[in-house]
């Protein structure tokens, strides 16, 4: 996402970083936030191997990793892999932290990484926009401290890298855990993963479902749309997003049909606050206060008029 974006939704409060909970034998969620006024951090899912916690996603913040480390550590297992769905930093920021204490993690990631660092790209154009900030007069030093972090990200870039990229969708073995690995043709971004571990029939979606809005910055819908329906296919039971609480197979037909109803009212002639509207209302029994129903709201509606003016996607899109 956007820093400004995030910045400007709410006044900061203090972070939390809310406990692990086991959502399935061997699968471990550890819930993800969306701090007002600040940068989310996104769900992070640690599956046990036989080799030790394969982490998918590391967040963006310290006390979020900081999580990651003391559940390693309470569990007296090393940390064997790390997968990022996606280059997003609320995703992916975490890495160097935990390369930090298990330096033997490898780091599994796509290539699409590689085309937001280079001159030009997303991460490198969000530069220029994150140091006037640091630079004005009425920075608050919680805004102060979420540009820092991502100024800090991008001067250790190495960190968002892979130590083995994945390239192709497949069967995976990740310290001895095998992973059915799907790769996105453009999405959320040019390239997402989501897991599919037959054991558990868990599914780890990244962010193909998020709350309290789908993020456009980067994304395809129409691929996105596309993605939903193979996720769709797959026999999960419990599909875990990439910002909000797990979900059932029921539910996630419930967001997927939001989605679609969403694009479509974007490439409708409908006015913004009907489509922002339509998607508070499609997905009213995920909203559980007046913050997050007031959030999906002004999100939608700055997310019509980004898509209009852009063509109906991301500038960053590839896709024809």
């Amino acid at each position: 996402m956007m820093l400004p974006l995030i910045l400007a939704i709410a006044q900061a409060t203090a972070p939390t970083a809310p406990p692990p909970r086991e959502i399935a034998p061997g699968v471990t969620l550890l819930p993800g936030g969306f701090e007002p006024g600040r940068g989310p951090d996104g769900n992070t899912i640690v599956f046990d191997a036989p080799d030790g916690l394969v982490v998918v996603d590391t967040g963006r913040h310290a006390w979020h990793s900081d999580g990651i480390l003391a559940y390693a550590e309470a569990r007296q297992r090393p940390i064997a892999a790390i997968v990022n769905t996606h280059w997003h930093l609320d995703h992916s920021s975490g890495n160097g932290r935990l390369k930090a204490r298990y330096p033997n993690a490898t780091v599994f990631t796509t290539t699409a990484i590689d085309r937001v660092l280079a001159p030009g790209g997303f991460l490198v154009r969000n530069l220029e926009g994150a140091r006037a900030m640091l630079g004005g007069s009425e920075i608050t030093d919680v805004q102060r401290e979420e540009v820092q972090i991502f100024l800090a990200t991008m001067e250790n870039s190495s960190i968002l890298r892979p130590d083995v990229s994945m390239q192709r969708s497949g069967r995976y073995n990740f310290a001895r855990r095998r992973l059915d690995v799907h790769i996105t043709d453009g999405a959320v971004t040019d390239a997402d993963i989501w897991l599919y571990d037959r054991r558990s029939r868990v599914v780890a979606l990244g962010d193909l479902v998020t709350f309290p809005t789908p993020f456009f910055e980067t994304a395809c819908p129409e691929r996105w749309r596309a993605a939903l329906d193979e996720v769709w296919a797959t026999p999960f039971r419990t599909a875990v997003p990439g910002h909000g609480e797990p979900m059932t197979r029921e539910q996630f037909a419930t967001w997927r049909t939001a989605y679609g109803a969403f694009i479509d009212c974007v490439n409708s002639t409908a006015e913004a606050s009907q489509c922002a509207n339509g998607w508070r209302d499609g997905v009213a029994q995920f909203l559980s206060d007046d913050r997050s129903r007031t959030a999906a709201v002004q999100m939608g509606e700055y997310y019509v008029g980004y898509l209009r003016e852009n063509g109906g996607k991301s500038p960053d899109c590839l896709a024809s």
